[in-house]
């Protein structure tokens, strides 16, 4: 690959590329892959962007990590320029959030924005579980049926990582039988911000989202049961969000002179 090639935007002609290297500490739940050295920048800023999405989604990578531009563009092989579009876009759907002065980070969504993202879910999901009972053909049903065991063999063999990322894929593979575009991108950024959500608010280390309530789904689905596709849904998420701690404990009440006062 020539020198023009490896320049890609704020690098000075002739200045050293980036090397690949390992991951650092931080970023230890980041995939060390190559990218493809032909394709454009916006192909391998999509390649960084779904490699950071994939570590949160099997929550390798946890809110509030610290995403060094020179880090990521170490462990990828590209440029800052590359790097910042990524980061760019994982910020545009809530993932990523860039501090002044600070950099980029993880996400670390606050109670009420995790109480927020489950509603969206529950209104999004229950019309997208109806569509796709209506639409759902053989090979749709086949697919769901494929994911839930791929599902619980990964955790069957203990990779959990791969078990929790298949768990939310799940929900967007039911979108894609529903065939409704602009749900199924709504519901890809609202899957990523619940993985956050969960890993910051589980009560305990447990996969949250069960193989028997997808059974259920690819079932009611299969069936053409649009009330009851729907219907499973719901429950669905509301066990999910039962199983986090997003209550706030209610503060007593203190007189102002005792609070002042120290007692």
């Amino acid at each position: 690959m020539s020198e023009a090639e490896r320049n890609d935007g704020d690098q000075p002609a002739g200045s050293e590329p980036p090397v690949r290297a390992s991951a650092p500490d931080a970023l230890s739940g980041l995939e060390d892959v190559p990218l493809n050295d032909r394709a454009a920048p916006g192909d391998r800023a999509r390649q960084i962007h779904d490699g950071i999405l994939a570590a949160i989604l099997e929550h390798r990578l946890h809110p509030g990590t610290k995403l060094g531009e020179d880090e990521i563009g170490t462990i990828y092989g590209v440029s800052r320029t590359i790097v910042r579009s990524a980061l760019q876009s994982l910020t545009h759907e809530g993932i990523v959030v860039i501090e002044k002065n600070r950099g980029a980070f993880v996400a670390r969504p606050s109670m009420t924005e995790a109480v927020e993202v489950f509603e969206a879910r529950k209104l999004i999901e229950a019309t997208i579980a109806r569509r796709a009972a209506e639409r759902c053909d053989a090979e749709g049903l086949h697919d769901l049926k494929d994911h839930v065991l791929r599902e619980r063999q990964a955790a069957a063999r203990g990779d959990d990582h791969t078990a929790i990322r298949l768990s939310g894929e799940f929900h967007l593979a039911i979108a894609r039988i529903a065939d409704h575009r602009t749900y199924a991108d709504f519901l890809r950024e609202l899957v990523a911000r619940s993985s956050l959500i969960i890993l910051l608010y589980r009560r305990q280390k447990a996969q949250v989202c069960g193989t028997d309530d997808h059974v259920d789904l690819a079932e009611a689905i299969g069936r053409g049961d649009a009330e009851r596709a729907s219907s499973l849904m719901l429950h669905h998420l509301d066990e999910i969000e039962t199983g986090l701690d997003l209550v706030v404990a209610a503060q007593p009440a203190l007189p102002l002179a005792s609070i002042l006062k120290g007692h």
